[in-house]
């Protein structure tokens, strides 16, 4: 399955932080009427002794969330880490990963940041846009923002906001576990990502899909195709 290419990845920091102020407002914050039947988490895992990177797409069923398809791409990392560019880091590998994918699922869910973020435009809002398909942010831990303090009951959720902007929600996939962070990426509300984001979940803090994902990239199932670079 091919992707689409919106620029160079060859960037400075300067030059990703700009790029990020031109693509963001490209970002669609709403859906109409859509349709999920299969859902991707996708999800990196870096060996920082070797700089390898194990990029991690797996597309499952929704919402009976049966596992349809996967695939790992292993290759080198080659943009520092900076909180706010993920995507520069991470994408190119998933971007791999995502060329060997067979079934297109209708929403991807990734392991970071959608408009949750400086310039509104995390990696969820980059691969969104770059594979012109909803996609969620859910994020392990906050970047920016404030939110109130959020029941313990499963479920519940409150929004973040950034001075005047709501950016996304503080979410409680599990009682007694800290929450996830549910950030808009493309094309979809937040209220249709937060509803998927709570029907991935099976008992776990992580949903379904980025908890298989994060396994697949970290090489905790074996049964995986990996698919290595060429150099």
């Amino acid at each position: 399955m091919k992707s689409g290419r919106l620029h160079n990845w060859n960037l400075t920091p300067e030059h990703a932080r700009q790029l990020q102020n031109r693509l963001s407002p490209l970002i669609v914050t709403s859906c109409q009427s859509l349709k999920c039947q299969t859902v991707a988490g996708i999800d990196v895992s870096i060996q920082f002794t070797k700089d390898d990177g194990f990029a991690a797409i797996v597309v499952m069923s929704y919402p009976s969330l049966e596992l349809i398809d996967m695939n790992v791409y292993q290759g080198k990392i080659r943009f520092p880490y900076i909180p706010g560019l993920l995507s520069f880091r991470e994408a190119p590998l998933i971007l791999k990963a995502w060329q060997k994918i067979k079934r297109k699922p209708d929403i991807i869910i990734v392991d970071g940041q959608g408009i949750a973020h400086p310039r509104r435009f995390g990696i969820a809002s980059h691969l969104g846009l770059i594979l012109d398909i909803p996609s969620i942010g859910c994020a392990k831990s906050r970047l920016i923002g404030v939110h109130d303090e959020l029941p313990d009951e499963t479920g519940s959720y409150t929004l973040l906001r950034d001075n005047n902007d709501t950016i996304g929600a503080a979410v409680r996939t599990r009682k007694g576990t800290k929450p996830v962070y549910i950030s808009v990426g493309h094309k979809i509300d937040l209220n249709t990502a937060i509803n998927t984001i709570l029907k991935c979940c099976q008992g776990y803090r992580l949903p379904e899909p980025i908890r298989i994902a994060h396994m697949a990239a970290g090489g905790k199932l074996k049964a995986i195709p990996v698919t290595k670079r060429n150099s």
